[in-house]
């Protein structure tokens, strides 16, 4: 137990802590977080167990700090422009947790359009650095609203590389590829199965299993014994809900 004796933890606080163990003893890499909840893990992720974890404000700094979501930070560290930064992605010093609105049981991610890519049904945000960022550094995922129209048998486009895609291109494109972790409102996923397709590694508390299943588009690997996603601690929902976000931000991103 937590013996916070202010309220419980709601589903978007448990959203955060795991989101902020992606970045567990990541050491001096950048943390690029996408999402208000991703961005909250990694701050506290930076308060509490990963000192050392380099953050950015959004744009060409290096910030010294930790701010409120929303606010300015103090202390610049550092410049990181587009190239500098695109050369830390190149070279595996960056974790980046970006969002879905497709991802299959590989791991393979789409973010480009809905539908035939010659003819799309809807035109997205297109590939952007997903291939890059799923070859050279370790890629997870946040979605915060699971359901099989996001978690599906096969995606309408290749954008972040799953498991299959780079074990298929060989040695070149596995070498630096790995995908830590797939975050949702509802559980934590990973894919340390023989064949690296996704598996349930833990639930948040008031969720089941069933209901996990019943939300995805593909046969999710799901062990026997599933635990719930680590409770946060006392210290861990202060600097959430008095240091990191004290506007609730996350709870707008994963209602109550």
């Amino acid at each position: 137990m937590s013996g916070s004796t202010g309220p419980a933890a709601t589903r978007a606080d448990y959203c955060v802590v795991a989101c902020a163990e992606a970045w567990r003893g990541a050491g001096e890499v950048l943390a690029s977080p996408m999402g208000t909840v991703p961005t909250i893990g990694a701050r506290l992720a930076k308060l509490t167990f990963s000192p050392d974890l380099l953050l950015t404000d959004g744009d060409a700094l290096l910030i010294g700090d930790v701010p409120a979501v929303g606010t300015k930070s103090q202390v610049v560290e550092g410049w990181l422009p587009f190239r500098q930064h695109l050369s830390m992605t190149a070279t595996g010093r960056r974790h980046v947790m970006m969002g879905a609105t497709q991802i299959d049981r590989h791991g393979n991610q789409n973010i480009s359009c809905i539908g035939d890519w010659a003819v799309p049904e809807r035109q997205l945000l297109g590939v952007r650095g997903a291939p890059v960022n799923t070859l050279n550094n370790p890629t997870s995922y946040w979605i915060p609203r699971h359901s099989a129209r996001v978690f599906v048998e096969r995606v309408d486009m290749v954008c972040g590389v799953g498991y299959d895609r780079a074990a298929a291109a060989g040695p070149a494109a596995a070498r630096y590829h790995r995908i830590p972790d797939v975050i949702s409102n509802l559980g934590v996923f990973d894919f340390e199965t023989p064949d690296r397709t996704m598996r349930l590694r833990s639930l948040h508390p008031g969720v089941t299993a069933e209901q996990v299943a019943e939300a995805t588009g593909f046969a999710l690997t799901i062990p026997d014994e599933v635990p719930y996603t680590r409770e946060p601690t006392a210290e861990e929902l202060r600097l959430i809900r008095e240091v990191i976000d004290p506007k609730g931000l996350r709870d707008r991103e994963v209602p109550a």
